[in-house]
């Protein structure tokens, strides 16, 4: 009897703790990964950061192979607000840098895929590989 009844109550805790956990909260970040060319805005042949997840927010995007200074075209890098999340329409790698003139790698994206980033830096400056 001993062992039904411990059974049934670590039933019912699991059911209960599945039952109320919280829902994923809307400010947290989603996970980064593989993510669908669709949920990002991104001209074809093109290099866009958003300062939103997902591909939110406020684009940027290129064309240029090279770009040693992001500020330059992006009102929200030139205001100090951190890239939230890329997607790579070109046919080549990019890789991008948290300092201009390619200083500073902190991360690459594969051609045609995309997705959030830790979101805790700008992207200076970028360029194909």
């Amino acid at each position: 009897m001993y062992r039904v009844t411990s059974l049934a109550i670590a039933s019912l805790a699991v059911v209960a703790a599945l039952g109320t956990a919280p829902a994923a909260s809307a400010t947290a970040p989603a996970p980064a990964g593989p993510s669908s060319a669709a949920a990002f805005r991104c001209d074809p042949g093109r290099f866009c950061i958003y300062s939103g997840w997902d591909g939110g927010g406020t684009r940027c995007q290129w064309s240029q192979e090279r770009v040693a200074n992001t500020a330059d075209l992006c009102s929200f890098i030139r205001n100090g607000r951190n890239v939230l999340s890329v997607w790579n329409g070109t046919g080549h790698r990019v890789q991008y840098y948290t300092q201009t003139n390619f200083n500073n790698r902190v991360g690459s994206t594969a051609a045609g895929h995309g997705g959030n980033l830790m979101g805790t830096y700008q992207i200076r400056s970028f360029q194909r590989q």
